[in-house]
């Protein structure tokens, strides 16, 4: 007889106890957003930076910052209504002392049964979860298909797993090292752009435009991983290609951040992706 699946407060509790903190996620697998103290990030954090505010508020607002080891703070009448409304949990690797290497395909697989140390594995809708002890840096797309989780991050939890878990290894480690940046470039040497600051307009009908635009709402929308780095290069993208003549308009950028946002960034995120995209192609 198939046993029923268990809540997710229930689940939730059960990794609690095993010190592991714990956040409950609604649909699309995204936190639940700020609590009335700490709406528009009132209390001083920085989403885009994943930085929570010095609010001490027991509602679960802040993303990974909310995930919690104590079972009176996950029953607590603060966290109800988002508990009744949770479809899975997520938990903070780094708060357990873990490193999660989240492989979302099959060809990321491969790369690292090849590249890494094996060690605890659990499977994911198109991938799996590699899970080593010790704590780093998080960050997404370190290479393709490949995120790291550990510190100021979550991910969902998806069951123990199986194998021995092993230490975290240099070559997981290594993979959050950026290279240096190449020297920017100056704006007389990027395409498009005249003496007068105009540039030429490529937009011989305006269903160019829309072609273009609507495309980078797809691929906003269909990104299965990496969003914030996939927001930022789409527009980038953008900018590149329809940002020099005038012709992209306010509303072609709300339709840009409308995508975005339904992928869980915020407004602030949104905004600061849009100014870095402008002033790394000198506009």
């Amino acid at each position: 007889m198939t046993q029923p699946t268990p809540h997710p407060q229930h689940t939730a509790l059960g990794l609690a106890a095993s010190g592991v903190p714990v956040l409950p996620l609604r649909r699309g697998k995204v936190p639940f957003g700020n609590c009335t103290t700490c709406a528009d990030n009132a209390c001083g954090g920085r989403p885009n930076m994943k930085v929570p505010g010095p609010c001490r508020c027991p509602a679960p607002c802040h993303g990974w910052a909310a995930a919690t080891p104590v079972p009176a703070v996950i029953v607590s009448p603060a966290w109800a209504t988002a508990w009744r409304r949770a479809v899975c949990v997520a938990y903070h690797p780094g708060g357990a002392g873990l490193t999660v290497v989240d492989l979302d395909n099959a060809d990321a697989i491969v790369w690292a049964r090849a590249a890494l140390p094996a060690t605890r594995t659990v499977p994911t809708t198109r991938g799996e979860h590699w899970i080593y002890r010790g704590t780093m840096t998080s960050r997404n797309a370190v290479r393709p298909g490949v995120d790291i989780k550990s510190t100021m991050a979550y991910t969902r939890w998806l069951g123990p797993g199986t194998g021995t878990m092993a230490a975290l290894p240099d070559a997981v480690r290594a993979l959050t090292v950026k290279e240096p940046s190449p020297a920017p470039r100056t704006p007389q040497a990027l395409s498009g752009l005249l003496a007068g600051g105009q540039g030429e307009c490529p937009h011989r009908t305006p269903a160019f435009l829309e072609r273009g635009v609507a495309m980078a709402e797809q691929r906003i929308t269909e990104a299965s991983s990496a969003v914030h780095a996939t927001v930022y290069r789409t527009f980038l993208a953008v900018l590149s290609r329809h940002g020099r003549c005038g012709c992209l308009t306010d509303t072609h950028v709300a339709r840009l951040f409308t995508a975005a946002q339904a992928k869980g960034e915020t407004p602030r995120h949104c905004t600061d992706a849009w100014a870095n995209a402008r002033t790394a192609l000198g506009m």
